[in-house]
């Protein structure tokens, strides 16, 4: 006899009737797909209308403008997200600088007196700032031109005064990141100082004091975040948010996240940062001699990746392009070479196409060693983290939607709603062949061979599995021996 049971129907109802009741256990069929989150984190000025430290989601530009202050670091990481992703939920905390904190400054010194009129191109983090130069006018008058446009843009990332020949470039954030903010004139091809007219600039320095990461953990409280965007790479708060994602990273919470952030250094300072970090968390890009600053870029970086993990999180990230990013000088370039070092000590590297279009070439974590010091590259690809997400996250889906009220018996067990062993096992076969009609792993064989269901032989109403899945891997190097005949 076949016991089927009810939800709502009562088993002793005697009143007559053609009582129905519906189930969605089964409703769900396939897979699931996994909706993703972005948190960009960065710094707010006063003028914003938005709370430090708590999560505020974000649609546009504007309203980032509103919230964070125009000009401000967060409302520009924004911005450079959303020209490179419009669809995927974006939530922000914003935090204020850190009082103990400096600004960086620079300076642009002008020198010369202009003896035809031109256009001064000046470059504040990849961002154009054009100044009209009149016949005869002064290194004074045209340092205090530039300061007047500077002072114009106020989405610009400083601020100017100018005194005599000399403009002073001020960051408008307290902070390390401040140093990273770059200036220079004439980048495309045909821009040119006006005749008589020269330029020394200063690079930016003196920034100091980063703020804490531990507090942007706590106000994250157990949201679960996809694809962070970090924009601070010194080692303490780097140090913190590792650990916060490993945490996340561990079954009791299963909100796991690839967080992203890039670094301004030259090929020493960014292997040095590389090989001090070892985290499958965080995939630090190199950003030496782009224009745009570091944290801009790094948002750009994750607006790319997180739409392209959301559909497919095997598929290679190699080659897709940076809407809005600019490629550094040719003398600035890291060659092939350097890349693959880089590559090798936990460093995500970019690459400029023959159209000038920045690439994303791999991108990688900053794990390179296990516990015992050996080189480890199990969780080297960002890809294979992202996959690993997918795998559990539809995992748990249908184990929580297909049996949430099922009871556990051994094998040859009989009964309605009641699950064993060996029906898990072919559930999980399933489950399997679902994740290769997606490629996203290789051998359901494989799989249905080296997997393990049993109960726990100290809690009965345990059922212990191990998935083996054997993951997709990305086409990386083609290579092939040609064998020429003369």
């Amino acid at each position: 006899m076949t016991q089927i049971s009810f939800e709502l129907v009562p088993n002793n109802l005697r009143v007559p009737g053609a009582y129905g009741e519906f189930n969605n256990d089964f409703a769900v069929q396939g897979l699931v797909g996994q909706p993703y989150t972005v948190l960009i984190i960065g710094q707010m000025l006063a003028v914003g209308t938005a709370t430090a430290l708590e999560q505020v989601q974000v649609t546009s530009p504007p309203q980032a403008d509103s919230l964070f202050g125009k000009g401000s670091m967060l409302a520009k990481m924004v911005k450079r997200y959303k020209d490179n992703d419009l669809f995927t939920k974006t939530i922000c905390i914003p935090v204020v600088d850190d009082v103990a904190g400096s600004a960086a400054t620079g300076t642009v010194t002008v020198t010369g007196t202009a003896t035809a009129a031109g256009t001064l191109y000046l470059y504040v983090a990849g961002t154009q700032v054009k100044v009209g130069v009149a016949k005869d006018d002064s290194a004074t008058t045209t340092a205090a031109a530039i300061a007047a446009a500077i002072t114009a843009d106020s989405s610009l990332s400083v601020t100017a005064s100018a005194s005599t020949g000399t403009v002073t470039v001020t960051a408008r954030h307290k902070g390390e990141n401040g140093n990273a903010i770059d200036i220079r004139t004439n980048y495309f091809a045909g821009q040119a100082l006006p005749a008589g007219v020269t330029v020394a600039i200063s690079a930016m320095s003196g920034g100091t004091g980063n703020p804490d990461v531990a507090d942007v953990i706590t106000a994250m409280g157990d949201t679960w975040f996809n694809v962070p965007v970090m924009p601070w790479t010194d080692a303490a708060n780097l140090a913190a948010l590792e650990a916060e994602l490993a945490d996340r990273f561990g079954p009791m919470r299963a909100i796991d996240g690839v967080a992203i952030a890039a670094h301004r250094a030259n090929h020493a300072g960014l292997t040095t940062l590389g090989q001090s970090r070892n985290s499958p968390h965080v995939s630090v890009f190199e950003s030496y001699g782009y224009p745009v600053s570091p944290e801009e870029r790094a948002a750009m970086i994750a607006a790319q990746i997180a739409f392209s993990a959301q559909n497919d999180p095997a598929r290679p990230f190699q080659t897709l392009g940076l809407k809005g990013d600019l490629a550094p000088k040719e003398s600035d370039r890291f060659i092939l070479s350097e890349r693959n070092l880089l590559l090798f000590d936990g460093i995500s590297t970019t690459a400029v196409d023959a159209g000038g279009v920045v690439r994303i070439e791999r991108a990688i974590t900053t794990y390179t060693e296990n516990e015992f010091g050996a080189p480890d590259p199990s969780y080297l690809d960002t890809e294979s983290l992202f996959t690993l997400s997918y795998l559990r996250y539809t995992w748990r889906t249908r184990m929580l939607l297909k049996f949430p009220r099922f009871k556990l018996g051994k094998d040859g067990s009989r009964g309605d709603n009641v699950m064993t062993p060996k029906l898990m096992k072919s559930e999980m076969v399933a489950l399997a062949g679902d994740w290769a009609d997606l490629g996203l792993i290789e051998s359901v064989a494989q799989f249905k061979a080296d997997l393990v269901v049993a109960i726990d032989p100290v809690d009965p109403n345990r059922l212990n599995m191990i998935l083996p899945p054997d993951l997709v891997n990305q086409l990386r190097i083609m290579a092939s021996r040609i064998d020429f005949r003369l």
